[in-house]
């Protein structure tokens, strides 16, 4: 008998339009040109949303996050507007968290009042650093003063509960430097922190041009002197790069990191639903292109079961990014497998002091979050089953990079800090 359960509901929201695309971007973002038809895109998102709803019947939606791209180049009316059709299509829980991404640079005077009038509860700005250099060198739009600007717009705004994405590991960047911009970040007062580093990722232009970016072990001194700043701020570290004050940590992304379900609407949006009836876990994305999302009547994302096989390495790719761990219960009831079934990579992660298992759950050792990537490659199917029959370890650990998201191909899409 199956022990797969049906976990919370997240939705997320993928607006792809940015003013300039970063040189070290690779999510699925657009540089606009021209006038933004907002209300043709949130027409399509709705659509979109409709034609989705009938798979979650009754099932409550636990949290939103309108991500990108950069969502505050739409109108708070707008969002006003998403808002309220997806109150109508689904069934949004009374307390959900609903979070926009902003760019300091997009948000005039007085809108985070009105994000908020709209529906928004809670923030996602794009710091990335306090240096003007390095704004410089990672092509942002905004200025320092942009970000200290924005924070004081939403605190006034009584959106207190906002996060800000910082970077560290950034060209030609000093350990006291990255220091100094955590400093300046928790100066500002935000309930949460994405502290993640700058990563040469394939297809970018940094991959092709690359900047002068600190060594492994001069970005793994600044992870661990930022780590006691925090730690010293309040703030607790729950996920391999994210930071809250106690009561504080994103529900949004938890869900994702818990292996649980999300709806996901917009160009080159993920999403992930179990299918109990059916014993089934699916996976859906849509045609990156915007144009080509918008052509369809309503769109139809490509669906993809995810069998057995591939069960283990989808919720490890997700859970071992949590410092405390899981239980055995939670991957039973999320995969639907026997807990005999992670055991094998298990070992093989123990074996290597990545991480600290029993018959009860699992959890990471800060060896295994600082080298997480070569962590999840023992769970790879072909590699997990290799490792049952003989005992096969993977090479090495190497430096890992503190990804905002997961490894899980377009994993931007589902809405991740």
């Amino acid at each position: 008998m199956s022990t797969l359960r049906t976990p919370p509901l997240s939705l997320y929201v993928h607006f792809p339009w940015c003013v300039r695309k970063c040189p070290y971007c690779d999510f699925n973002s657009y540089t606009l040109n021209g006038v933004l038809a907002e209300s043709d895109y949130v027409s399509q998102l709705l659509a979109d949303l409709s034609a989705q709803a009938p798979h979650v019947a009754a099932r409550v939606v636990r949290s939103v996050f309108l991500g990108g791209g950069t969502p505050s180049l739409f109108t708070p009316a707008a969002v006003q507007r998403l808002l309220e059709g997806v109150r109508g299509l689904v069934a949004l829980a009374p307390d959900a968290e609903i979070t926009l991404e902003a760019n300091p640079a997009t948000i005039e005077r007085g809108a985070f009042r009105e994000y908020r009038a709209a529906g928004v509860n809670r923030v996602s700005l794009g710091a990335q650093s306090f240096s003007a250099e390095a704004l410089t060198w990672l092509g942002r739009i905004h200025s320092p003063d942009d970000t200290r600007r924005a924070a004081a717009e939403l605190h006034a705004a009584g959106l207190t509960n906002f996060n800000l994405d910082l970077m560290y590991g950034l060209p030609r960047q000093s350990l006291a430097g990255a220091v100094a911009d955590l400093d300046s970040a928790l100066a500002l007062g935000p309930a949460h922190v994405s502290h993640y580093q700058l990563t040469l990722e394939p297809g970018t232009v940094f991959a092709a041009l690359p900047p002068p970016v600190p060594a492994d072990d001069e970005a793994a001194a600044m992870l661990e002197a930022c780590r006691e700043r925090f730690a010293a701020a309040g703030f607790e570290q729950y996920e391999v790069s994210a930071y809250a004050r106690s009561g504080l940590r994103c529900r949004h992304n938890l869900n994702y990191w818990t292996f649980g379900d999300y709806l996901g609407v917009g160009a080159g949006a993920h999403g992930k639903l179990t299918m109990r009836a059916r014993e089934a876990i699916v996976r859906t994305v849509h045609t990156r292109e915007p144009r080509r999302y918008a052509a369809g009547r309503p769109p139809r994302p490509t669906l993809h079961e995810v069998t057995a096989s591939e069960r283990t390495f989808e919720f490890m790719l997700n859970a071992l990014r949590l410092p405390q761990g899981f239980s055995a219960g939670l991957f039973r009831a999320r995969t639907g497998l026997p807990w005999s079934a992670a055991t094998a990579p298990l070992r093989v992660a123990v074996e290597r002091g990545l991480a600290l298992c029993s018959d009860a759950g699992c959890a990471p050792t800060p060896l295994g979050l600082r080298f997480l990537n070569e962590m999840l490659l023992v769970f790879l199917p072909e590699v997990s089953e290799k490792s049952g029959k003989s005992g096969l370890s993977t090479p090495a650990p190497r430096a890992a990079s503190q990804r905002r998201e997961p490894l899980y191909t377009g994993a931007r899409g589902v809405g991740q800090e």
